[in-house]
């Protein structure tokens, strides 16, 4: 597994890659059956349904970041089973309208694990939304076909979370945001040959095992 990288990459206008990287975690979500809601996925103790609901509040959390809003405020809505596309694609549409302006990419912001302009924030989710757009396509039995682009851009942003002691930087955020604990959704890197298929060497720094 390569770990040289000390700091990010990100991307100067992440706006278009973002959006591609919606397109394909719309396109699974699209794919799943009902009888597949409840089918565990490989991030810990969320079946498919709850996945679905945790990337509509991602979406409404970006979209709270370019709106000015406090980001974790945003409460996950109840979402009828038969409108989870319905439902990404209308927080996706907020996101776009709050992040239209070029000026928001400029705007100093912050989360607990980044700090940055705005365009360093919205690159920081580009890993996210991949990663569980995989945990959903491994849930489902899905093999989508990944936008290299996207993936590309995940890989260079991913020095975002340290190499190692992941569970001490959960810590960190569970007592800055006053919470008992956080869930740790990205486990300790998996080792991964350097030649793996970039996706691959994607979900293994985030802590999934692609060979699953």
């Amino acid at each position: 597994m390569t770990t040289a990288d000390t700091s990010p990459q990100l991307v100067a206008d992440p706006r278009p890659i973002l959006h591609r990287a919606i397109a394909t975690l719309v396109d699974v979500a699209a794919r799943v059956r009902p009888d597949q809601l409840v089918a565990p996925t490989p991030c810990p103790d969320m079946d498919v349904r709850t996945m679905l609901a945790h990337l509509v509040g991602v979406l409404d959390r970006i979209a709270a970041l370019g709106a000015g809003d406090d980001p974790f405020g945003v409460v996950e809505a109840h979402v009828p089973d038969d409108d989870w596309t319905g439902a990404l694609t209308a927080a996706r549409a907020r996101a776009d309208d709050a992040w239209r302006d070029d000026v928001v990419l400029e705007r100093p912001m912050a989360l607990p694990w980044i700090q940055g302009s705005g365009a360093e924030i919205l690159t920081s989710y580009l890993s996210e939304l991949t990663v569980h757009t995989w945990d959903l396509a491994v849930a489902t039995d899905q093999e989508p076909r990944w936008d290299d682009t996207v993936v590309a851009a995940a890989l260079a942003a991913r020095p975002i979370l340290p190499a190692t002691d992941r569970r001490s930087l959960y810590e960190e955020i569970s007592a800055s945001l006053g919470l008992p604990e956080v869930a740790m959704p990205f486990a300790e890197a998996v080792p991964v040959a350097d030649g793996a298929p970039a996706i691959d060497r994607l979900v293994a720094w985030n802590g999934r095992d692609p060979q699953r």
